[in-house]
């Protein structure tokens, strides 16, 4: 699960209890997907090439299509059944129950939950259960069971338009543009990232959500009480939103939960204060709101955390003194490892919060490349066991977004360019989709 320095190979492949044996198949069922009529020891023989990215952040290929996807078309297509010998001289079915005969279904899951998802539209192209396991989102969900994940980035920087970064491969990945809206062209816009799905809402009562099971746009569920500028986190296939202000301007303190898996939300116990242009962020089990402003513009220095057990909210006073003011972003914060960490956009510096005595400490510099305006146009997020840092220099003649990141160690901070590539170089959403 994790992004090492210098080093972007995926950790799910590595064993986790199982026999080597399993990992040797899954590589070899991969190297196979291009042919679905071939024998299983024919596999090896066809392998599709990845596009890759050079140093400087220019495509020697066009960005790759969501390449965990299977055709929409091929997906309702008549299941073809695939003959394959198995040991013993026998032959199977590959639209049987087993998956693969030779070793049975629950071997063939446990070998593909190992994979990349990357190459999850490789595996949905052998059969119709493949296909099932990957459209239907079982395989998502099993790798969540058992704690594997990686995490891309999905970042806008242009209106209605949408790229990701898989920075375990190093490449681009194309996001299909979104729908268009007028609520979407001129007001701002709030994002987050839970299960398989990308959400996108506007003022106007009206949500947009990509799916990674079908590479495609389809318009969401509106919240109880729509909102924008509230705080979120995302935690599986649940997301928790609080505060924010409604279409008339007022500044809420109600939150609510939403589910992934049956697309709805449910309303939750109301935080103790309204606030709007605040942050949220989901820490030892519990989801945090810190920050922004309540009515007035009063600034909020105290924060609050829901008790996803008792349900229940507490205040945690000054517990973001110095991070943002009445015309800046919210705070910029994220969490790894159950530390949070925070991007002071005024000072260009890295700080890390002390539970224990409930304060910040400065640990070094953002990136020096890096610049917002008050904050906006900066994404500051986490990305497995790294921090990442997403922007770019504003030039004349155009701009470049540049992605960085840092493992935290507690040192003063050692930012590594993993990637940059022409774009317009204001951020307007930022969400880490870990799944």
């Amino acid at each position: 699960m994790a992004l090492q320095d210098g080093d972007y190979c995926l950790a799910p492949r590595a064993s986790r209890g199982g026999c080597e044996v399993d990992l040797q198949w899954a590589d070899g069922l991969v190297e196979g997907a291009g042919r679905k009529r071939c024998a299983l020891e024919d596999f090896e023989d066809e392998v599709q090439e990845m596009d890759e990215v050079d140093g400087g952040g220019k495509r020697s290929k066009p960005p790759s299509p969501q390449p965990h996807t299977p055709d929409i078309r091929e997906a309702h297509a008549p299941s073809r059944r695939r003959r394959t010998v198995v040991a013993g001289g026998g032959e199977h079915s590959g639209g049987g129950g087993d998956l693969i005969g030779e070793i049975g279904r629950d071997l063939s899951i446990n070998c593909l939950l190992r994979l990349s998802r990357s190459e999850y539209g490789s595996v949905a192209s052998l059969n119709h259960d493949f296909r099932s396991l990957v459209r239907g989102g079982e395989i998502y969900r099993l790798r969540r069971q058992n704690n594997i994940a990686e995490h891309w980035v999905y970042f806008s920087c242009n209106v209605l338009e949408w790229d990701a970064y898989d920075p375990y491969r190093k490449r681009w990945i194309s996001v299909p543009k979104m729908p268009p809206d007028e609520c979407f062209m001129c007001s701002d816009k709030e994002s987050l990232a839970v299960g398989t799905e990308l959400l996108v809402f506007g003022m106007a009562h009206i949500v947009f959500r990509y799916s990674v099971l079908t590479n495609s746009w389809t318009r969401g569920e509106v919240m109880n009480s729509p909102r924008c500028l509230f705080g979120s986190a995302s935690v599986g296939e649940k997301a928790y939103v609080a505060g924010g202000t409604d279409s008339f301007g007022r500044i809420l303190s109600s939150a609510e939960l939403y589910n992934s898996e049956t697309h709805t939300w449910t309303p939750l116990p109301s935080m103790n204060k309204a606030r709007k242009n605040c942050s949220g962020f989901f820490m030892d089990g519990k989801f945090y709101v810190i920050g922004g402003v309540t009515n007035n513009n009063m600034i909020l220095t105290c924060g609050e955390v829901y008790d996803t057990q008792s349900k229940t909210w507490s205040v945690i006073e000054n517990m973001s003194g110095g991070l943002n003011g009445v015309s800046g972003a919210p705070p910029l914060v994220a969490v790894v490892k159950n530390q949070l960490y925070a991007a002071d956009y005024s000072e260009k510096d890295v700080k890390k919060y002390d539970k224990q005595n409930n304060r910040w400490i400065t640990l070094g510099k953002l990136p020096e490349r890096s610049v917002s305006m008050n904050g906006w146009g900066l994404a500051f997020r986490a990305c497995g066991e790294r921090l990442i840092v997403i922007g770019g220099p504003r030039t004349p003649v155009g701009g470049m977004i540049e992605l960085t990141s840092w493992i935290p160690d507690d040192k003063p901070p050692v930012w590594n360019l993993m990637d940059r590539r022409p774009s317009g170089n204001f951020v307007y959403n930022c969400a880490v989709m870990g799944c």
